[in-house]
């Protein structure tokens, strides 16, 4: 009986899922889990940068049914399921989870975004992992000399890091996303998970929401975290800065408690071990 997890992503997806389905394998590693994602690219970031010691490509999700055997555990994060590959799902998994339905909204790895004294960059701008269309190129150049650094995107298109640099006072490679974002006082960002990451380590994160993208208002509202919706990036800084001048209270930030699924997972092996006789 193996354990499996399975994130969405990919160039024009990006890696949210991944880092929460890497949050959950590391909770659950005694298990030996292996991290299941739409793109190599993002399995190798999460063995490299989250620690996530398994994973393989699997282009999309129905294609589970190539490696799982019957019996298998399946927690995933993707919207490609209907009701009935839900169903089928069932039936074929011992233990089955939707992360975004059935564990939490919130799913950050505090092992690894705890907090960090005195952060080291004091505003930062990350705009997400992926910008398939270019996006951010095409609006950041109506701003011009932005006063803050920039953390580049693990999708961003290769050059583009040349022309960022005309515009930030720094410019930081993706493979150090991790210690940016803990070390990041003031964060400016369109990714959710990464204003849930850069909270998590007492920081203080705003979030601008992207036109290509849906956010979780309920999250959002619940948690305080302050937004911008323009999609003018003058204004967006001019925002940015009025309110890290006093910036709101975080509130009802309750991270995904995984002990419960842990100890499900831990009886189910167990038995299906007493079963065949291991």
């Amino acid at each position: 009986m193996q354990v499996y997890l399975y994130a969405k992503s990919g160039h024009a997806i990006g890696l949210e899922a991944t880092k929460r389905c890497a949050t959950i394998a590391n909770a659950l590693k005694e298990f030996e889990p292996v991290l299941c994602t739409s793109d190599f690219r993002a399995g190798a970031f999460a063995k490299d940068l989250l620690g996530v010691k398994k994973y393989v490509n699997i282009d999309v999700v129905r294609n589970l049914y190539n490696i799982m055997e019957k019996r298998d555990i399946l927690i995933y994060d993707t919207d490609e399921t209907n009701e009935f590959m839900q169903n089928d799902m069932k039936e074929f998994c011992t233990l089955l989870y939707s992360v975004q339905n059935d564990i939490s909204k919130i799913v950050v790895d505090e092992t690894i975004y705890k907090k960090v004294e005195n952060p080291s960059i004091e505003k930062l701008m990350f705009f997400g992992d992926d910008d398939y269309n270019n996006l951010f190129l095409e609006n950041i150049k109506e701003a011009q000399n932005l006063d803050m650094d920039l953390l580049m995107g693990h999708y961003f298109f290769l050059g583009n890091e040349k022309i960022f640099k005309n515009y930030f006072n720094n410019v930081i490679d993706e493979e150090e996303y991790v210690e940016t974002i803990q070390n990041t006082k003031y964060l400016l960002t369109a990714s959710l998970q990464t204003a849930l990451e850069s909270i998590s380590c007492g920081n203080k994160a705003v979030l601008f929401k992207r036109e290509d993208k849906t956010y979780d208002e309920e999250l959002i509202k619940e948690l305080n975290i302050p937004c911008i919706n323009s999609k003018n990036f003058k204004t967006i800084v001019k925002d940015f800065e009025k309110i890290i001048e006093d910036y709101p209270e975080i509130k009802n930030f309750k991270n995904a408690y995984l002990e419960d699924i842990t100890n499900k997972i831990k009886v189910e092996i167990d038995e299906y071990k007493k079963l065949v006789g291991n």
